[in-house]
């Protein structure tokens, strides 16, 4: 592929995340539309455009994975909340790369902690389907995916590094996905005392973004540990699209823990605030953090605002940020992703250009 060839994607999904990527794909100087993937029958067959709100794009969405195959796209996209494994093996060996979102940075928690009906470990399957079709498998982790990436580049000056943390300091209440909130247990009683497991089965991908730093560091981990606290709400919270009674889950703090030699030495913290009224409670930076202990020392914040003009008397386009920073660190590797080798790799087998945005054509 040359430098000004297009990279011809194809979209899987259009939930919060999928309906903000089609508008941004559109207007991104590298990339084209060339097919989306729905798996609700009602979206099968009308205009990509018309189903996330925009104007017509002449892309019909489909429903099989052979039309996903028979486009030959450069890469597919994955936007869904789950990983869907059997699609992947089937793209992947008919030689069709795939970015995805979905739940997946090194491997590393899918294979602990969502083993495959077959029995092998998930990374196995992909890797198999990789050899197979010479193509590559790229995940940016969905929420987690550029924090991690921040961290290490903030080491470049550190010429001895004691201890790092990256922490996101979110207010989620404009997320509206109720199905989310009710999987990580918002809104049950905060003693609830199945709530731990399930903040470690939906959050535990962040376990993937410590071990990516420590191979970025060439730091072997023994383990890495899950720390949590729970805020339970004060009052009665009705947020119009999610209600909080008193006493349920409203605020959390987790933390995954990488430890070598007994010492934590990298941290992956999330720290997400569905309202203030919270017992404990949080102070909410509303921004991703990197700490650096070492020589030198190093305090970061990286702060994201809306663009000029944005409606802020809109709740939605505070979501619609959210999504735009999910889903453009995935967007803007896809050229070095197809350029890339063969095989699973992570953002440490990527070029710094892979990182970098687009100025406005």
């Amino acid at each position: 592929m040359t430098s000004t060839e297009k990279v011809r994607v194809f979209q899987v999904a259009t939930g919060n995340l999928g309906t903000e990527t089609i508008g941004r794909i559109q207007k991104h100087p590298d990339l084209e539309l060339v097919g989306l993937h729905c798996y609700s029958p009602e979206k099968v067959g009308r205009d990509a455009g018309e189903i996330v709100g925009l104007a017509p794009l002449g892309v019909t969405a489909t429903g099989t994975v052979e039309e996903i195959l028979a486009a030959r796209p450069d890469v597919l996209t994955f936007h869904g909340v789950f990983p869907d494994e059997d699609l992947y093996v089937k793209v992947l060996e008919a030689g069709i790369n795939i970015a995805t979102t979905a739940d997946w940075i090194t491997g590393y928690h899918r294979d602990t902690n969502h083993p495959h009906p077959s029995g092998r470990k998930v990374s196995e399957l992909i890797a198999d389907a990789c050899e197979r079709g010479g193509s590559t498998f790229y995940g940016t982790g969905m929420n987690p995916g550029l924090n991690q990436i921040l961290g290490i580049v903030h080491t470049a000056d550190v010429a001895e590094i004691e201890h790092i943390s990256v922490t996101e300091s979110v207010d989620v209440s404009c997320h509206h996905s109720v199905e989310t909130w009710k999987a990580v247990g918002y809104g049950r009683p905060a003693d609830d005392p199945t709530i731990p497991d399930s903040l470690y089965k939906y959050t535990a991908v962040f376990a993937d973004s410590v071990y990516l730093m420590a191979d970025a560091f060439g730091l072997e981990l023994d383990e890495v540990r899950f720390i949590y606290e729970l805020g339970a709400c004060t009052k009665d919270v009705d947020l119009g699209w999610y209600q909080l009674p008193k006493g349920s889950l409203g605020g959390s703090y987790i933390s995954y823990q990488g430890i070598a030699d007994g010492v934590t030495r990298i941290e992956s913290n999330l720290e997400w605030q569905m309202t203030p009224h919270t017992d404990p409670s949080w102070d909410i930076k509303g921004c991703y953090i990197t700490q650096i202990t070492g020589d030198p020392m190093v305090y970061s914040k990286h702060m994201i605002f809306p663009p000029k003009g944005m409606d802020l008397s809109n709740v939605d386009n505070f979501a619609k940020i959210g999504m735009t920073v999910t889903g453009m660190p995935l967007l803007s590797s896809l050229r070095s992703v197809v350029a890339a080798r063969p095989g699973i790799i992570t953002s440490n087998d990527l070029p710094l250009r892979a990182f970098a945005g687009r100025f406005k054509v």
